[in-house]
């Protein structure tokens, strides 16, 4: 279905602190969605969400978000714990932008953070879906780090540097059925992936990974744990282990499915939050 709106006609630019946000914001309903993007090469919300924006929109004010490093978002080297450095800039893009808390949608390394924002302001996170997002080093089912996120380490750092191949490569791995990837798609991807800005900042030591396995049951937010069976960069035992230590939790695992539910059901996945986020407090 094609979109009622465009990219550009919905782009936007805040300033949160020292921080340059870049937005898209769809939709007027009485409540706020933020939507959180993942952390390969080239993403941004807008390009992880195209799928579901109209269905989100319907009863919500979406803000899609750009987390910095990526997208039109400010570019720079995060130096520490980047989950806790982030979740606090984006409390502070929320407070230039009014909103107090928010329903959240984080795709990855987006609902790390997210995850992140509920467990140190728990009043700023009113409903909570992650998709395949893994905040943790270990893993019972899978060796770590995962295929995926070995791909993504290599992209900026690997021989030859950034490519449309890589990019390529990356993408299919994202998903079970490759035909939902197409060459415009990894093209988008890819230009928005050699930025200047993205190379610099991407060329040196990876960042700080955190374990957020201790400080889960500190999640108070209704959460529904979204993961593919088929996932090459989340293990699916994360997503369990997050169901039982999350205070309000719940998971809903698709079949023949990779990292992008969003993407690859997402007419089941539309119906399945829309409800989530519609539920009686």
């Amino acid at each position: 279905m094609a979109l009622s709106v465009t990219e550009a006609e919905t782009s936007k630019y805040a300033n949160a602190g020292d921080v340059r946000f870049h937005y898209n914001e769809v939709g007027s309903g009485p409540k706020t969605m933020i939507c959180l993007h993942g952390g390969g090469p080239g993403a941004s919300s807008w390009s992880n969400f195209t799928s579901n924006i109209e269905a989100l929109a319907q009863n919500h004010r979406v803000l899609l978000v750009d987390l910095p490093q990526f997208g039109k978002s400010d570019k720079f080297v995060i130096e520490g714990p980047r989950l806790t450095i982030v979740a606090g800039m984006l409390a502070e893009f929320m407070d230039t932008m009014g909103v107090a808390s928010a329903d959240f949608i984080g795709n990855s390394y987006g609902g790390q953070v997210a995850i992140k924002l509920a467990i140190d302001a728990p009043d700023r996170v009113n409903r909570l879906v992650v998709i395949g997002s893994a905040p943790v080093v270990h893993s019972l089912f899978c060796p770590m780090p995962l295929e995926g996120i070995k791909m993504i380490g290599g992209y900026y750092r690997g021989a030859g540097g950034p490519s449309f191949e890589k990019m390529k490569a990356i993408a299919t791995t994202l998903v079970y059925d490759a035909s939902n990837v197409t060459d415009d798609m990894v093209r988008e991807r890819y230009e928005a992936s050699i930025n200047p800005q993205a190379i610099e900042v991407n060329s040196g030591p990876p960042p700080e990974r955190q374990d957020l396995t201790a400080e889960f049951p500190k999640v108070q937010a209704p959460t529904l744990v979204v993961w593919g069976m088929d996932d090459r960069f989340g293990a699916l035992d994360i997503g369990l282990l997050m169901t039982r230590a999350f205070q309000n939790a719940e998971m809903h695992i698709f079949s023949k499915c990779g990292h992008w539910a969003q993407v690859e059901h997402a007419a089941e996945f539309n119906q399945l939050v829309v409800a989530f986020f519609g539920r009686d407090p």
